[in-house]
């Protein structure tokens, strides 16, 4: 497999993401294209793709990476990861986390923190083989909707 930083929205790049933001959650519709030009081009968000080498190149993944500033620090974020159902199993996941972890430490941020719902057990299996350890903290939300 082939994990890349996206630089630029691709009709490719587009389609991928309306095929698997779906499959992550169904809570929130695929980005628009325009959605995705804006983290492309901003320096706070970084996204990764992972190609399929035995599948003619095919995006089969992806993950983002966003920072941002508070009085404490930088921090970063891992957001999205998403393998598609017919790729799944085989380190995809994994790179993808890595991609962002790598960028992270370019970054020069000290830590990097991601959620993950407790109903995807080999998500959450995977994080926690990768060093990451689940912190003794409540996440909530409040809709602006």
């Amino acid at each position: 497999m082939v994990i890349d930083e996206i630089n630029e929205v691709t009709d490719e790049v587009y389609q991928a993401f309306q095929r698997l933001i779906p499959q992550l959650t169904r809570y929130s519709p695929p980005p628009t294209r325009e959605a995705l030009q804006v983290m492309v081009k901003s320096t706070d968000v970084f996204v990764f793709i992972a190609r399929h080498p035995t599948s003619d190149d095919e995006i089969v993944g992806t993950a983002t990476l966003g920072t941002f500033v508070t009085p404490t620090g930088r921090h970063g974020w891992i957001e999205d990861v998403v393998v598609d159902k017919g790729a799944r199993r085989q380190g995809i996941g994994e790179a993808l986390t890595q991609a962002c972890i790598v960028k992270a430490r370019s970054l020069s941020l000290g830590e990097v923190n991601l959620t993950s719902n407790p109903s995807r057990v080999a998500a959450n299996k995977l994080y926690q083989q990768m060093g990451f350890i689940q912190r003794d903290t409540n996440v909530y939300r409040l809709s602006l909707d």
